[in-house]
């Protein structure tokens, strides 16, 4: 059995399809359905159904992810274990919107120059989301807002960094933020999300109370909004904030509690973690 053939199974099942599948690979989608289809010949089983352009994977498909992941990552250690640093290999990191637009960027321009042979496989999504796919052993680590939970003790969390609240209006808005908040239409960060709970937390501890226009999960949208004079909104401050809408204010509330801890989740057991280490001390050096 080809282990190419089996990432190719693996890429189809995390993209959805087989032209996404394709992509991630540089193959044709013909390409990616002849290796399907040798595999459904040698194991003897329908591996996908196939329902317009996406590609559902059978039972007997997800009865076999597991141990073909780890087949797949143990090839992928043997040439890991031939580097004396560890800085060789595919490495699948789930983020956060905000890290794509401020830590991912920066990590990756670095990797260019000190590591060439690695190659981060990038996910993005919720923090929710990602952890869920962490622990289906999806994705190598995430860049995700601090768990509200313990995590496991085979999980090791790494803190990058914190990420103060700030409230945000559009330069038309002269009043305080309290006021702000109770006269101008409120965008507010979705609640129930792991880092929303801290612009609710702040609400609550000042005694502000708000009839939210809208609940959203995505801070570059709420960003965009507020720079087009929507409305204003409490939400973490990151690195990019200012690139994704620049024409609003930034006020900091001056609170040290009101701070969200962005972290980095791995296995404890993982044969990349050499290469996490590596990439945890890129995004710390100054």
């Amino acid at each position: 059995m080809d282990v190419r053939f089996l990432k190719s199974l693996l890429a189809v099942i995390d993209k959805g399809s087989i032209a996404d599948a394709a992509r991630h690979e540089n193959l044709t989608s013909s390409a990616v359905s002849q290796r399907i289809q040798a595999l459904e010949r040698e194991l003897g089983v329908t591996l996908f159904s196939r329902i317009g352009n996406t590609a559902k994977p059978t039972e007997s498909c997800m009865r076999l992810v597991p141990r073909a992941r780890k087949i797949v990552q143990e090839i992928q250690a043997l040439k890991t274990d031939l580097d004396p640093v560890g800085l060789t290999g595919e490495l699948r990191i789930g983020a956060i919107s905000t890290a794509l637009t401020g830590l991912i960027p920066q990590l990756m321009k670095k990797l260019m120059t000190q590591a060439p042979d690695v190659k981060l496989s990038i996910v993005p999504g919720t923090s929710a989301s990602l952890y869920e796919r962490l622990i289906a052993e999806e994705l190598d680590a995430i860049v995700v807002v601090d768990p509200p939970f313990d995590t496991p003790k085979m999980m090791k969390k790494i803190t990058l960094y914190v990420e103060p609240l700030v409230f945000i209006k559009s330069k038309s808005v002269s009043l305080p933020i309290a006021e702000a908040i109770q006269s101008k239409p409120y965008i507010q960060y979705d609640p129930h999300s792991w880092g929303g709970r801290l612009a609710t937390e702040y609400l609550h501890d000042q005694q502000i109370t708000v009839d939210p226009l809208c609940d959203l999960d995505g801070l570059e949208a709420i960003a965009i909004l507020v720079s087009e004079g929507v409305g204003v909104s409490l939400i973490p401050y990151w690195q990019g904030l200012e690139k994704i809408a620049n024409d609003i204010v930034i006020s900091n509330v001056d609170v040290k509690k009101y701070q969200r801890e962005i972290t980095l989740l791995h296995p404890v057991q993982t044969i990349n973690s050499r290469l996490i280490s590596f990439l945890v001390g890129l995004i710390n050096e100054e």
